[in-house]
């Protein structure tokens, strides 16, 4: 990292500059059909408790048994952190009481994760990058659910999520800034997504992330860290870390002291408050779950795994950039989400790949945000964008015109070729008669003419006059070309 860098992500206080240092702990839902310990259904939008076992109850006698595939995505997904798979792992007794949490206890992971220490590498908006560290990925159970809006004195508890696999995902406190902590995330979520192993819907709170915030002094070691909880939205964790880091700096520089606690973030306040103060791993009373055998991974398992792993972002950005030539800039907006990389990929089938870059990342991503649509949901398919490009390639339309054809695409007009020959687009190739518009043009503006022998750049304005007077269809190259040839430029 170089000072100019190192310099821009401190705060300034009224005692000098401060550093924040931040890790995240990110829960991700497991993409599984059933639950962690019970074969009870896993989904979105199903009635209160009609996903719910006698285990996710918590009924007496009833034992859990571990579900193979869970374990399979959670080292399915530490392959692609290039983290260390333990062989030997074992699940723990998280215990607490909340109503919504009906054996008084999570099964969870303690000592002994599932996957150690690993590694991940973030591209930030200005093109470098910087690394996080993973200091574990460990199995546990979701809760229930509590829901206090439906009575005034009275909550009531729906256990649907009771017992769903999660991933709990733990960095190393390596961010020194709100945007390094959101890219972090955002590539993360894009790792998980495209190895299958989380679909990422913040929305639905698939995934969410507790953020840790500390500050410090340059140089100095680590301060008393607060715990954001649930956040769920890329503007949020920014808003809440950016909150808090004023909120921990005003209260060091007025002389006082931070206490370690969690704080939930108010996005309609935009700021923190305090929930409770933050427990450690005693007040928890771990201890080795007794219904749980020690979980022992195969190594030829984890092989098979391994040679299952899709092609992941960070290798699907090189191919791009070696294969099509594209810049990293191009590269990385289109592998960010990976059915925007298939699109692309769809979409280049013997095309100029940047040029049909150009057109997803530009034009297609732009109407996509402005109507809220997913590129999944896109009105034009890839196969649209192959043939606009190849009007462009073979010299049928001009890269004005297409921009014009794409508009009505979008509308909903019809196939770009379609829509060529119905509003009569087509480019004017023929030399002669762009040439006749010039010859018009020169012989009405004889002090232009003149004028640009003195400044050539005033070539500029014949061009927009030819274009104009062509309708906008003659071709720019055939333009340009007479032009400089007429007026001796």
């Amino acid at each position: 990292m170089t000072a100019d860098l190192a310099e821009s992500k401190l705060i300034q206080g009224r005692t000098g500059a401060w550093e924040i240092v931040i890790g995240l702990e990110v829960h991700a839902q497991v993409a599984s059909k059933s639950k962690l310990f019970s074969g009870a259904a896993v989904g979105f939008g199903a009635g209160p408790n009609e996903q719910v076992s006698l285990v996710d109850a918590a009924m007496p006698g009833m034992l859990p048994v571990l579900n193979r595939y869970c374990v399979e995505q959670a080292v399915k997904t530490g392959l692609g952190l290039r983290a260390e798979i333990n062989r030997t792992s074992r699940f723990a007794r998280k215990n607490y009481f909340y109503p919504d949490l009906p054996q008084g206890y999570q099964i969870s992971q303690f000592d002994q994760p599932v996957v150690g220490e690993g590694v991940v590498e973030v591209e930030r908006d200005d093109g470098s990058s910087f690394e996080v560290r993973i200091e574990r990925l460990h199995l546990e159970q979701d809760a229930g659910k509590l829901i206090h809006d439906l009575s005034p004195s009275e909550s009531y508890v729906d256990l649907n999520r009771a017992g769903t696999a999660l991933m709990e995902i733990v960095s190393r406190p390596d961010m020194r800034s709100s945007d390094e902590a959101v890219a972090y995330f955002k590539k993360l979520r894009t790792i998980l997504i495209y190895l299958g192993t989380c679909d990422g819907d913040m929305e639905k709170g698939n995934m969410r992330a507790d953020v840790n915030v500390s500050v410090r002094k340059p140089g100095e070691g680590l301060g008393t860290r607060c715990e954001i909880k649930n956040v769920n939205s890329f503007r949020f964790m920014q808003q809440a870390i950016e909150y808090e880091a004023r909120r921990q700096i005003e209260i060091l520089e007025d002389g006082g002291k931070i206490d370690q606690e969690t704080r939930l973030f108010d996005p309609n306040k935009v700021e923190t408050r305090s929930m409770r103060s933050k427990e450690e791993a005693h007040d928890y009373r771990y201890f080795p779950d007794p219904d749980l055998l020690p979980l022992v991974i195969e190594e030829a398992w984890i092989e098979d795994i391994r040679r299952s792993l899709p092609e992941l972002p960070d290798d699907k950005r090189k191919r791009f950039m070696s294969e099509y030539g594209l810049s990293a800039y191009d590269a990385g907006i289109l592998i960010a989400e990976q059915a925007r990389a298939d699109y692309f990929e769809a979409a280049a089938k013997g095309r100029d790949a940047k040029l049909v870059a150009n057109w997803v990342t530009n034009a297609l991503l732009a109407n996509l945000a402005k109507d809220g649509h997913d590129i999944e949901a896109s009105p034009l398919k890839p196969e649209a964008i192959n043939e606009l490009v190849g009007l462009i390639e073979d010299g049928s339309i001009s890269s004005k015109i297409a921009k014009e054809v794409f508009d009505r695409m979008w509308a909903g007009e019809g196939s770009p070729k379609a829509i060529v020959d119905k509003h009569g687009l087509v480019q004017v190739n023929d030399t002669g008669a762009i040439e006749k518009a010039i010859d018009e043009i020169m012989v009405a503006n004889p002090d232009k003419v003149e004028a640009v022998k003195d400044k050539p750049q005033a070539m500029g304005w014949f061009v927009g006059q030819v274009m104009k007077a062509t309708g906008g269809k003659a071709n720019p190259a055939a333009v340009n070309d007479l032009l400089k040839s007429k007026l001796g430029v």
